[in-house]
Formats: structure tokens, C-alpha cells, sequence
């Protein structure tokens, strides 16, 4: 029989909705039910691509003794990270202070109150690697809970208390300012000194895409010149795409490497990495014209668009690791990797030799089981363009006769408004209209399902239905900033009135007198901590992504409120740009474009008009940090939504562009060629 999570909308939820296990979605009525019955509550966070989450599902909470053991004893609660980020980071917090690790299944016991008293992530079915059974662990907890009952509540108090005792505002610096060309340049530093110049990236195993980081190194050398910030990104992205991490056959990024070498992926896709990366790869090319960054901007672009729409015009959260191997069990990877007697099934032999040489499949294998995760390794000699896209075309269409991974289709505001940014942009780059339209149509599912009257917006929504949480920080700034990538590229000025919106609900609702961003609105739900997180992880902070859409929207519309709470915001970029790099590089590069400007381009003429499109393009095309561009005729509607465009007059009747900086702009120019010039860095 289903358990509560059967009327849920996320994916992840009605995964377990036919568990034995009793779950509770995260509810005020689940620890009311803990406190009727006095016990404590079982809390576990996960999501649907989440590999060890579906392990640990399969060996324990599938398990009826295990299930009967925790109904008996727990309130279980389920939560689905993704759609609850303001539940996660406060429990992982707990669980990182504790342990000195998280990660997920997050496992956490609380009491009725909601408060943490026992932590940890996966737990094996038996005692293996030093790690006791998850049944010991019930066991412990329950024997603890009734023997020791004070003691527990002990530690509980001294958890929230430690918790609430945080504080970053003694991090921002006194007048709250951004960081200076000094500062941003110790960060060049930090990051250099981190540097994988062998292989890419930073650090070791396990390695991310620095996609934030990298758009800081881009946006230093607009402005510096600085050659080493643009072999970082050079030597990274060249061996990211030409690595396991990167599908080499159907487009698109996993979530990290496993290895140093970005050989070997954790192979989910994640909606977020893709909408980041795509749009990095777009400025590479953007900055150099690299062949290699602009086929994987378009192929990355074009997977998210095959893959990863829905029906309703969104972009669905992630596609799995883990997928059916053809013999009814779930494995890792099945979906990507190949063998060399599968290559030769396929191609037949002579081709299957060239692939296996153009791919680096061998016998012995990259993977498990002696199969090989597809790269594209470096070769002496041109390769064969004909002879290797059939061979690409024909394992592809043999990849999708195999069980497909499964897919989490909630759609995520945050991301998509990620997923706008990127494919605006990448459209308007490639003259991809195709593109440009799908962002459209992502940014109108937002409007139409995501935004209630009042400009409030639901964090995620499934099948054209909103879900009943509310948005976080990362949600009104990431879309905030797709709607005006999205303004940009099409001259529709009503983008840049709805971020206004979001904006106005960032200044209202998440930020503090002293310029302190959180991630929760001041009117949500009550946790024992309000989540307050500046650090850029898998996405850019709320924090960080807020300061870009304000900077951004206060050029295009002169608003000194927007400007100041922009500049106030990057003082958390002062504090931590110097020491951790890595963990603030979407801040940097929004320092990087207040530090410039940002530059301001109104592109006046009639739409339509060749003249008008040649000086639109050169303005998106420029490499000046963070430059802001709208496009519209002089006298329209859209001017008068967008000001940077007021009392902007042709030139001798012809089209013409406006740059301002600092509050001074140049005189027009109606010549494209000028403007691009005008605009390197």
C-alpha cells in the first residue's frame, strides 16, 4: 500500500511513495505526529539522480524488518533536496559541523522540535569499512532516545545553539565595498596555485567543472589582458571536453569526474551543470573563437534542449547515473560506456578499430567490467570528419535502443533561469533562433506557472503545476538573471521588467540593513537557522547570483537602490576572494563587472533592419565584464521599459550604439566593427 509520499509532485518522493517504510513528507503535521508518540524523527535527504541514495533505498529502506524497525520506533521524513535547498543546508550544516563531511543520503535524527541529535550520509545494510549497519544505527539511536533522554536533548540544544551563534556579518568588511583590482588579482593567484596545469582544473580527485571560476578567469582577462587567466580556462575546458566527464556522443556534461584525469564520471546529468558549462564554453569561443568551445557550447545547448525539455517548454532537473544493463539490474553508467565487442557489434570491424582508436576503448577498460567511458584523447594527424561523425551517428542511434536513465522532470526555477541565460546566448552567438525560442518558451513556463500575482515565485513546478514550496534566494536571482540575458538577445524590454520584480523581492524579502544576503525570504518557514550560505558550490550562491542581477539590472535602468545593495552584497567577495578562490568564483566574476563598469550598450534602430542586427550582434559579441546591452526604437514601448535606451536617437537616420561607463558614455557610433573594438575588454 503507498505511504504519504504518494500525493507528492517530486520525482525523488514518489520514487519511495511504495516503500514499507511509513514516510512522512516534511510537514508541521509529521513532528506533531513524533511528539503525540513521543519519539524522535528519522530525517533523509536525497534526490533522483543521486547514486548512493537508490543504493541505500534498494538495501534498507525496501527492507520490510528495517521498515518495521523504523515505523516502530521513528517518524520517517522524506525531503528531496532539491526541492527543499533551505531544509538541506540547514541539516548539512549540522551534519558538516559534526562529522566534518556531508554529502548524500544526508541522515539525520531530530527531535519532535525539529532539532539534530545524530548525523550521517549512507549506511550500509551491514557493518562493513568501519561504518555500522544501518540497523545498528536504528538501534543505537532508539536505545538513546529511551534510556537517555536528557542527554539527548543536551546535544540537541548545544547543536541549534551553535548553529544560531553564526554569523557572517563580522566576514563583510566595515564600509561593505567590493573587492579592488588588488584583491581580484591575490584571487588570480589562489587560483593559480591550485591550478591542475597537467590536466586541467583545480585541485585533485574528485574533480568538478569550475564553470564559475572559469567565467571569473575569462572576465579578468577582458579586462587585464592577463594570459595566464585565459590558459586556465583554455587548458580546463580543452580537457574537460575531451574527457569521460563530457558525452562524447550525445552532448552534455556529468556532474564530476571520480579521478583526476576527468576520465571516469559520476555519471548523472545534472540540468544546472550543463545550463553553466554551455554558457562558458559560448564565452570561450566568444573570447578566442575556438572551434572546440563552440561545437561543445552547440552540442551541450542541443542535449539540453533533446533531453532535458519538457512538454510544458521547462527543462526537467536531471537525468540518472544509473540505468537498466539490459539483464534487469540498475548500474551505473550502463547507459554510456562501451566495450570493444560492443563497438564492433555495431560498426562492424575496420570501423570499430577506428573508433576504439579515436575513443581510447580498449580491453582492459577505463570503467567496470573492461568497459571503456568514451573520450576523445588527443591524436597524431587529422582525424577522418566524415568517417568519425557516421560512427558517432550509428552508436548513437545504438545507445538509444538500450534502457534509458531515468529522468527527475520537476523543473527547478533557479536552473532554468540558468538554462535561459545559456541558450539565449548561445542562440544568438550561432544564429541558433531555435535556441533563443526555447529559452523563450522556458522563461514563459516561469511566468505563466512559477509566479503567482503578487511576483512571488514557487521553486519548482511538475506537469505545468506548481509545487507548495516557496522560492529561495537562488531562484529570483538565477531567473532574474536569465530574464535579462534573455532582454539582451531579443530587445523585449518585459524581461527585464519581470527580473525587476524578482529584483525588487531580493531587496524586500532576503536582504539584511547591513547588506547580508539569506537564502530564505523573511516570511518562510521557520528553521531552527535561517540558511545564510555565500559560497558558490554546484550552482553560484543566492548571494553572489543576486549581486550580478542587481549590478546588471542597475545598469540597464540607472537605479542607484539596485547598484548600492549590488556593491553592498560583494563585500562577502572582499572577505572570501582572496582566501577560498574556488568557493566564490561567480562573485569574482560579478566583482570583475563592477570593477568595469559594467559597461552599458543601447543599441537603437528598427528591428529587422540589417544595420540594426549587425550592431546588435557586435554588442553581445563584446568581451567587456558583465556589459549590459538592450535593443529597441527610438520612441517604442520597449525604450520606455528599459531607460538605458531613453532619449537615444538615430544617427543621421541610421541605427547606431551608445556605450556608457561610470557615467559617461561615448559618442555613437554607427559602425559595427568600431564598436567591437570599443568593447575588448
Amino acid at each position: 500500500m503507498p505511504n504519504r509520499l504518494a500525493h507528492e509532485t517530486s520525482p525523488y518522493l514518489l520514487q519511495h511513495a511504495d516503500n514499507p517504510v511509513d514516510w512522512w513528507p516534511w510537514s508541521a503535521d509529521a513532528f506533531e505526529e513524533a511528539r503525540r508518540r513521543g519519539v524522535p524523527v528519522l530525517l533523509s535527504v536525497g534526490y533522483s539522480s543521486c547514486h548512493w541514495c537508490h543504493v541505500m533505498a534498494h538495501e534498507s529502506f525496501e527492507d520490510p524488518d528495517t521498515a518495521a524497525l523504523l515505523n516502530e520506533h521513528f517518524v520517517p521524513v522524506k525531503v528531496d533536496r532539491e526541492e527543499r535547498p533551505d531544509v538541506d543546508a540547514v541539516y548539512m550544516e549540522a551534519v558538516q559541523a559534526a562529522t566534518g563531511q556531508g554529502g548524500w543520503p544526508m541522515t539525520v535524527f531530530l527531535t519532535p522540535d525539529a532539532e539534530p541529535f545524530y548525523f550521517g550520509t549512507y549506511f550500509p545494510p551491514a557493518p562493513r569499512h568501519g561504518m555500522p549497519s544501518f540497523g545498528q544505527v536504528l538501534e543505537g539511536v532508539r536505545s538513546a532516545w529511551t534510556d537517555r533522554r536528557d542527554e539527548v536533548g543536551e546535544v540537541a540544544g548545544r547543536i541549534v545553539a551553535d548553529l544560531a551563534g553564526r554569523s557572517l556579518t563580522e566576514s563583510l568588511p566595515a564600509d561593505r565595498r567590493p573587492p579592488r583590482p588588488e584583491e581580484l588579482h591575490t584571487a588570480l593567484m589562489g587560483l593559480t596555485r591550485d591550478f591542475d596545469a597537467v590536466r586541467g582544473g583545480f585541485g585533485g580527485a574528485p574533480k568538478f567543472p569550475p564553470s564559475m571560476a572559469l567565467e571569473f578567469l575569462l572576465r579578468h582577462h577582458a579586462r587585464t589582458g592577463s594570459a595566464a587567466a585565459l590558459e586556465m580556462v583554455q587548458a580546463t575546458c580543452a580537457a574537460m571536453a575531451r574527457g569521460g566527464i563530457y558525452d562524447q556522443l550525445g552532448g552534455g556534461f556529468a556532474r564530476y569526474a571520480v579521478d583526476a584525469t576527468w576520465t571516469v564520471p559520476h555519471f548523472e546529468k545534472m540540468l544546472y551543470d550543463n545550463a553553466l558549462l554551455c554558457r562558458t564554453y559560448a564565452h570561450l569561443w566568444r573570447a578566442t573563437g575556438s572551434d572546440l568551445a563552440r561545437r561543445v557550447a552547440l552540442e551541450t545547448a542541443d542535449f539540453m534542449v533533446r533531453e532535458l525539455r519538457t512538454d510544458q517548454g521547462g527543462f526537467a532537473s536531471a537525468l540518472d547515473a544509473d540505468s537498466d544493463d539490459g539483464s534487469g539490474k540498475h548500474v551505473e553508467g550502463a547507459y554510456y560506456v562501451w566495450t570493444p565487442e560492443q563497438l564492433r557489434a555495431v560498426l562492424g570491424e575496420k570501423d570499430a578499430e577506428f573508433a576504439a582508436a579515436c575513443f581510447g576503448v580498449t580491453e582492459e577498460g577505463t570503467f567496470e567490467e573492461g568497459a571503456s567511458v568514451l573520450q576523445l584523447p588527443d591524436t597524431d594527424g587529422p582525424v577522418d570528419a566524415e568517417r568519425m561523425a557516421s560512427v558517432k551517428e550509428r552508436l548513437l542511434a545504438a545507445r538509444a535502443e538500450r534502457p534509458r536513465p531515468g529522468r527527475d522532470d520537476k523543473v527547478v526555477a533557479a536552473w532554468n533561469g540558468l538554462a535561459i541565460a545559456a541558450l539565449a546566448e548561445t542562440g544568438a552567438y550561432f544564429d541558433r533562433p531555435d535556441l533563443v525560442q526555447a529559452a523563450t518558451d522556458a522563461a514563459d513556463l516561469l511566468v505563466r506557472v512559477h509566479m503567482d500575482w503578487q511576483a512571488r515565485l514557487h521553486r519548482t513546478s511538475r506537469d505545468g503545476t506548481p509545487g507548495a514550496n516557496s522560492g529561495v534566494l537562488e531562484d529570483y536571482a538565477d531567473v532574474a538573471e536569465g530574464f535579462l540575458a534573455l532582454a539582451a538577445v531579443t530587445g523585449e524590454g518585459v524581461w527585464t521588467e519581470f527580473a525587476g520584480f524578482f529584483l525588487d523581492t531580493v531587496l524586500l524579502q532576503f536582504t539584511t540593513e547591513d547588506g547580508a544576503l539569506y537564502d530564505t525570504a523573511a516570511d518562510a518557514e521557520t528553521l531552527i537557522r535561517r540558511p545564510q550560505d555565500p559560497t558558490d558550490n554546484a550552482t553560484p550562491s543566492g548571494w553572489t547570483a543576486a549581486a550580478g542581477a542587481l549590478l546588471s539590472y542597475a545598469a540597464l535602468t540607472g537605479s542607484e537602490l539596485h547598484r548600492t545593495a549590488a556593491e553592498r552584497a560583494l563585500g562577502i567577495v572582499t572577505a572570501l576572494g582572496g582566501r577560498a578562490p574556488r568557493f566564490i568564483g561567480w562573485g569574482l566574476a560579478v566583482a570583475e563587472a563592477a570593477l568595469d563598469g559594467p559597461r552599458e550598450i543601447a543599441v537603437v534602430g528598427a528591428q529587422g533592419d540589417p544595420a540594426t542586427a549587425a550592431l546588435h550582434r557586435a554588442a553581445l559579441l563584446g568581451t567587456a565584464p558583465g556589459a549590459v546591452v538592450a535593443l529597441g526604437s527610438p520612441g517604442s514601448d520597449d525604450s520606455g521599459e528599459v531607460p538605458l535606451l531613453r532619449d537615444r536617437p538615430l544617427v543621421d537616420g541610421r541605427p547606431a550604439a551608445y556605450v556608457c561607463r561610470h557615467f559617461t558614455c561615448e559618442r555613437p557610433t554607427t559602425d559595427p566593427e568600431e564598436l567591437a573594438e570599443r568593447l575588448r575588454g
